[in-house]
């Protein structure tokens, strides 16, 4: 077990990063300066706000099928605790970094505070393409990171949940490696496990209904009818896939969709169901019959009304941000829009719903998977969505009368109000000793 101290870094200091390192990690301190300073909030609580409260780097080797033994590299951040346990996604793929886990942890405690639940934000990956390897060596390597960051995860002090990379396979190795190590079966360990091993109904597309209620009510708001509006989704994976899905179930036209191999388009509307198991035969929506061949960069300026930016962070940038056709950007991924790119979409009237607020809804149902793990009580699917589609709208009418009192974006508005009930909460519980 290798604790990393983390680097301690003045406002100051912060701000000026963004400049040097236009980085996932830089994306979200500025974020939080603007937020910090939009609330008078002193540089001591918002050094505390800008580290993580504690970081793990650990070495995982990995047994091979063939006998040969491999490092990878793990992480483990948990941002803040201070309205409840940790909560995040553990995520594998080859370009994971600290600093990556350490911004994806800070906007998860923006994420949970934004929708009132009682959690702190955290996060975890392993620098591993789960591509290469076989289930067995994914198993392995998840059961070993699993047991180096034992010490710092638990039901009451970091669940994990899956993310790139991982699924409710993996949340199963998890859930029983710990349970082996505490002598007793503790499913609250984890979120979007197996439904036959405690997981919820709903949670697998949990994320994705959340975005597609947020993207109906933001298109009504710029005066779009969903029916009559059109949409381009960037990633057809874990969420992508199923936004895309629901969107057109709302009778949104969904023109375009792109995954890290290509992109494809059919201005008639994708036939989703379709492509979805083309998907699956082939493992890329490249070579769909029912669609022509896209360049997979010109996803994100399609003209459309509608873009969903759902895959990885840093998507839309200054580079590309004056060519975006959509009247509605709604963030499926987390951090895909940089600050750079922020600013020249508000400029041109863009209207862009964050991520803290647009993706929630994988943590929502995360949070009453946790709720009914810890009293062996599970509810009816409908009344699992019922309870999502009440949160997310009315967090998105919260966000929105936040915003238009104080002419801010919705961006602005959101991790305002989240920093300002993390930053209550540090009041309240005050400093020890």
């Amino acid at each position: 077990m290798n604790p990393v101290t983390a680097p301690t870094m003045s406002p100051t200091d912060a701000a000026a990063s963004v400049t040097l390192e236009p980085t996932p990690l830089a994306d979200a301190r500025a974020q939080l300066a603007e937020a910090v300073d939009l609330l008078g909030l002193g540089d001591g609580l918002h050094q505390m706000l800008a580290t993580p409260r504690r970081e793990m780097a650990v070495a995982v080797p990995l047994r091979l099928d063939s006998g040969e033994s491999r490092l990878y590299l793990g992480y483990r951040v948990q941002h803040n605790f201070s309205r409840g346990p940790a909560k995040g996604g553990l995520r594998y793929a080859p370009n994971v970094n600290l600093d990556e886990v350490r911004a994806l942890a800070m906007w998860m405690t923006w994420k949970c505070a934004l929708l009132d639940v009682p959690y702190g934000g955290a996060k975890g990956g392993l620098a591993i393409d789960p591509r290469e390897h076989s289930v067995a060596e994914l198993e392995r390597v998840t059961r070993r990171y699993t047991s180096e960051i034992l010490p710092i995860i638990g039901p009451e002090r970091d669940i994990p949940a899956p993310d790139i990379g991982t699924d409710e396979r993996t949340m199963a190795w998890i859930m029983d490696t710990y349970s082996v190590n505490s002598g007793y079966t503790v499913p609250g360990i984890v979120t979007g496990k197996p439904i036959s091993l405690g997981g919820s109904l709903g949670r697998a597309s949990a994320t994705s209904r959340g975005v597609t209620h947020i993207a109906l009510a933001a298109l009504r708001h710029a005066g779009l009818e969903p029916a009559r509006s059109s949409a381009a989704v960037q990633g057809f994976g874990k969420v992508g896939a199923d936004a895309a899905r629901f969107l057109a179930e709302a009778g949104v036209k969904v023109k375009a969709v792109s995954d890290q191999y290509g992109a494809i388009r059919n201005d008639r509307g994708l036939d989703i169901e379709v492509l979805s198991d083309h998907v699956r035969a082939t493992g890329s929506v490249v070579g769909f019959a029912g669609a022509d061949e896209l360049d997979r960069d010109e996803l994100l300026t399609q003209d459309v009304d509608l873009l969903v930016p759902a895959a990885v962070e840093g998507v839309l940038n200054q580079a590309n941000a004056g060519a975006v056709k959509a009247s509605v950007v709604v963030e499926g991924a987390n951090g895909p829009t940089t600050p750079a790119a922020d600013a020249i979409l508000r400029e041109r009237g863009v209207l862009v719903v964050p991520d803290i607020l647009a993706n929630a809804g994988g943590v929502i149902v995360s949070y009453f998977e946790w709720v009914q793990a810890n009293q062996a009580y599970w509810w009816r699917a409908d009344e699992v969505e019922s309870r999502l589609e009440e949160r997310m709208l009315n967090a998105w009418r919260h966000v929105l009368g936040y915003a238009e009192a104080r002419d801010l974006s919705l961006r602005t508005a959101a991790t305002a109000l989240a920093v300002e009930r993390v930053a209550e909460a540090h009041r309240l519980r005050g400093l020890y000793p």
